[in-house]
């Protein structure tokens, strides 16, 4: 059933625009296994066959080879007992957001909107590190104790939700909060107070 809901996940994001070419890359916790897609596959093709399965230590244990960020997904897990899923994506607004310079520290998507603030919370910048890396899936892991939604400089996004539904609503939220940033970059914009912008 979990890999059926992960092939409807991966097919969401996809359609939606959300994950160009064979890029991009979905898991979702099933007890102490994790359920991920494969290394190469396109969101929008793979299959409930074509899922991989890991251990949360990461062992490959079912199936295809996991695709090779897998190290991400597993990081993520760790840190956040909460998170059920977790997507990663090559979308274009958000992956352009991710290449602007910020601050070190500042959040890379300013608050122009309530439900921005509200449903994405404090958005991290991962430092850059080469797809795939053990530096790459530790930098996610440290963002993402306080962060459910991070930007990979230079790379990507990665949301980590409940459940499969909340992970794909935030990766479309992500994308039209970074679409808003690029439309806006470079113009006098009013920001919003993040402590008192949902009321």
């Amino acid at each position: 059933m979990s890999a059926r809901l992960l092939v409807d996940a991966c097919r969401a994001v996809a359609a939606a625009g959300l994950s160009p070419g064979s890029s991009g890359n979905a898991s979702v916790r099933e007890g102490d296994r994790i359920l991920i897609t494969p290394t190469g596959s396109s969101l929008r093709r793979v299959e409930s066959g074509d899922i991989a399965e890991l251990t949360l230590d990461g062992v490959h244990v079912a199936g295809p080879a996991p695709t090779k960020e897998w190290g991400l997904h597993v990081a993520s897990y760790r840190v956040r007992p909460d998170a059920g899923a977790v997507i990663h994506l090559h979308s274009r607004a958000a992956t352009a957001v991710s290449c602007l310079v910020c601050s070190p520290g500042a959040d890379p998507l300013p608050a122009y909107t309530p439900y921005r603030v509200k449903t994405l919370g404090r958005v991290a910048l991962v430092d850059y590190a080469p797809p795939g890396s053990e530096a790459l899936a530790e930098g996610v892991g440290a963002a993402a104790a306080d962060a459910h939604v991070m930007l990979l400089a230079n790379h990507g996004s990665v949301v980590c939700a409940p459940d499969l539904v909340r992970a794909v609503d935030l990766c479309e939220e992500l994308e039209a909060a970074a679409e808003l940033t690029l439309t806006l970059h470079g113009r006098d914009a009013r920001l919003l107070d993040v402590e008192s912008a949902w009321g």
